[in-house]
């Protein structure tokens, strides 16, 4: 497992009964989705605003090219998911996150989430922002950048 960061973001999710498949645990259609929630509340804490509001107000889209997990322990009702969020790597076009979800203590899951920047009315890539990338920096491992 990868150091977390110390300023670190962490979103709960509430899992219930309808989220369990037969075998009584997460259904695992249902983690990827949970740690996007996690990801768009990172954006809103650290950014002001979510994925909604930077792809009409702001004009950035960030649609994602890569999703990688792993998991690690079943994920049940029993106790909120805490997921764990943070920026790993800033590219020329690109961002990389960090979600690891836990629950009462134990690593449910690890994954890495990666989109690229675009100008959302023209679906075409670019640089992040310097506003979203003055936001990013300081919150990057020290070899994040590349």
């Amino acid at each position: 497992m990868t150091a977390r960061p110390k300023q670190l973001f962490i979103h709960p999710i509430r899992i219930t009964w309808g989220d369990c498949d037969p075998a009584k645990i997460a259904y695992t259609g249902n983690i990827p989705g949970w740690a996007l929630d996690a990801i768009n509340a990172w954006w809103e804490e650290h950014l002001g605003e979510g994925w909604y509001q930077m792809e009409l107000d702001l004009n950035v889209g960030t649609p994602f090219v890569r999703l990688e997990m792993d998991f690690r322990s079943p994920i049940t009702p029993r106790h909120r998911l805490l997921c764990h969020v943070w920026p790993e790597r800033l590219g020329k076009t690109s961002i990389t996150f960090r979600v690891d979800g836990e629950q009462d203590d134990t690593l449910c899951f690890e994954g890495r989430f990666t989109c690229v920047f675009i100008e959302a009315r023209a679906f075409r890539k670019q640089p992040p922002p310097k506003q979203i990338r003055d936001v990013l920096l300081p919150l990057l491992p020290d070899s994040g950048q590349s």
